[in-house]
């Protein structure tokens, strides 16, 4: 199983090989999840530092798909970001083609933090339990296609300077001020609504994120950049609200993404179960 940097994964004890992304802060290169911290993305951010990500080579798959086979894989399946958000999936995709058809199994999550670790991780269970690579790329698909990621920026600024607002784009013809709310979709950044007050906003997507999860099992993921105070408050509010609720993961996100969200951003990922 290989996945990226901004899975997010809470349970490292299923093997999952992590290929990091990067973070351009000024002059410095860093790595995801290695040598930058979110804290250190979001001083830049506020002193206007030039910040930027990158995705990883072609050769770096390739050289994590080798030493998966090196060590004893057959079959190798690797879960992304979406596609539309990072050029992630397609270095997955070249490397794959340096090996046999059918050994390496690259899946679109069509999302990212925990739309994207949820998949993986369902895969990795899969994969654990002896499944063959056909069933555990289902695993992730099927787990890809019950999921909803919803989430909330104190400004649209950050994701409008990293070029993936995608249709949220409409929602600058009011300004900046707004705090919107957006949700995946595809693996596109959608805008859903537009609220005056980050109150507002939160209570919006507690009650979104609720509809979401509907009434039976399910598992929700709260994440937030600077933010941990809105996310207990949400994650208290969740586990009040659904008396089906099976795991309930709470994290910060991580550089990459905290690079495109800003200070204050706070999201939810629902997988009905």
């Amino acid at each position: 199983m290989v996945t990226d940097s901004t899975a997010y994964l809470p349970d490292d004890s299923l093997g999952v090989r992590v290929v990091p992304l990067r973070v351009q802060l000024g002059a410095r290169t860093a790595t995801d999840g290695v040598d930058v911290t979110p804290a250190e993305v979001v001083a830049a951010l506020r002193e206007k530092v030039a910040v930027s990500t990158s995705r990883p080579s072609p050769a770096e798959f390739a050289a994590v798909y080798r030493q998966c086979l090196a060590a004893g894989a057959d079959r190798i399946v690797s879960i992304h970001l979406a596609a539309p958000l990072s050029g992630t999936w397609e270095s997955a995709v070249l490397a794959s083609q340096d090996f046999a058809h059918g050994v390496v199994r690259v899946v679109d999550s069509r999302s990212t933090a925990m739309g994207l670790g949820f998949a993986v991780l369902a895969a990795a269970r899969a994969a654990r339990d002896g499944a063959p690579a056909a069933e555990v790329q289902g695993a992730a698909t099927e787990v890809v296609d019950r999921t909803r990621t919803l989430f909330y920026v104190d400004t649209l600024e950050y994701l409008r300077r990293g070029g993936r607002i995608g249709t949220a784009a409409a929602m600058l013809a009011t300004g900046l001020s707004v705090k919107p709310l957006l949700q995946m979709v595809e693996g596109q950044i959608v805008a859903l609504e537009k609220v005056r007050t980050p109150t507002r906003a939160i209570a919006r997507l507690l009650q979104l994120t609720v509809e979401a999860a509907g009434t039976g099992p399910v598992d929700v993921a709260v994440h937030h950049l600077q933010a941990g105070g809105r996310a207990e408050s949400l994650a208290a509010n969740l586990r009040a609200a659904l008396p089906s609720l099976g795991e309930l993961y709470v994290s910060e996100l991580g550089p990459v993404l905290g690079a495109h969200l800003g200070p204050g951003a706070l999201g939810t990922v629902v997988v009905r179960r």
